[in-house]
């Protein structure tokens, strides 16, 4: 299975834009959970300079621009309470894991990549925590390009490259980080397999979840979902490697799956949400952008 790469994740701005996931005005608004003025005005934020054209306000001319350019031109201001987007991403060992299409790892990284790019398109700003289990990158939000690049090097550059055992801690690492970087009123979006969640209920989440507001985007698997077919495999991670019989590791493994899924629902339910999950099989620019259009960003 192919990693995705820094061309790839450039490449998926183009995705975003032909899937219409940038959207204008009022509409742009509500998608993203924007907090901006649904109209542009004397507000608190320089735009930028566009030929004047009749019912600007006068008082909004540039004098400057329009002496260099022997035509009119005028300032365009936005009212700005914009609304930071956080995502962390989970890139722990035990995402390097994938029956269809993709591994786990490389959707978390596709994902990421996307939803930052329609953050980006908006206008709004995008920041990141990016964690592998041995490594923990942040990147505080910035906008347009400043926000979007370095979190493409970072998911590429941390993506697991091999077998290893899971660390499933690592999402715990994170929550443990955003809380004094995230403001409050911030979108914060985890990316996770969560494979740490069959434990109690972390509080951390309710720390989070106090002053922003969360969602999680959960990345599965249907072999981790149904179990091993019938027959004998080997598996685990180098030098941890043992038999598995399928139809005798079924119950158990399925088991573990439903206890996963329902501390999934219940970590969103604490958080007034529901789990959006993306399986391997599918095409992140294909499953995405509907998934956004319909239900912006909620869980």
């Amino acid at each position: 299975m192919k990693l995705p790469d820094l061309d790839e994740l450039l490449g998926l701005r183009g995705a975003a834009r032909a899937a219409g996931m940038r959207v204008e005005g009022v509409a742009r608004a509500q998608w993203l959970g924007s907090h901006r003025g649904a109209h542009r005005g004397r507000g608190l934020e320089f735009e930028e300079v566009r030929p004047y054209v009749a019912g600007d306000d006068s008082r909004s001319i540039d004098w400057r621009v329009t002496a260099r350019r022997g035509r009119l031109h005028t300032k365009l201001y936005r009212e700005e309470r914009e609304r930071p987007v956080w995502l962390l991403v989970d890139l722990q060992p035990g995402m390097f894991f994938g029956s269809r299409r993709q591994l786990k790892s490389a959707l978390a990284v596709r994902a990421s990549a996307l939803l930052a790019w329609a953050v980006a398109a908006a206008g709004d700003r995008v920041g990141a925590i990016v964690a592998n289990g041995t490594e923990l990158r942040c990147h505080p939000p910035r906008a347009r390009e400043a926000g979007t690049l370095p979190l493409l090097s970072s998911l590429v550059e941390l993506q697991p490259r091999a077998p290893a055992a899971p660390r499933p801690e690592t999402l715990g690492e994170m929550l443990r980080t955003a809380p004094p970087l995230v403001h409050p009123g911030s979108l914060v979006i985890a990316i996770s397999d969560f494979c740490g969640a069959t434990r109690d209920l972390d509080p951390r989440w309710l720390t989070l979840g106090a002053h922003a507001e969360c969602r999680l985007y959960w990345i599965t698997d249907a072999l981790e979902e149904r179990g091993l077919p019938d027959g004998r495999f080997r598996g685990g991670v180098p030098g941890r490697v043992r038999p598995l019989d399928g139809a005798a590791a079924r119950a158990r493994w399925t088991d573990e799956w439903r206890t996963r899924a329902s501390r999934v629902e219940e970590i969103a339910a604490r958080l007034q949400g529901r789990p959006i999950r993306l399986d391997t099989a599918e095409r992140v620019e294909e499953a995405l952008p509907p998934l956004l259009r319909a239900a912006p960003f909620a869980a």
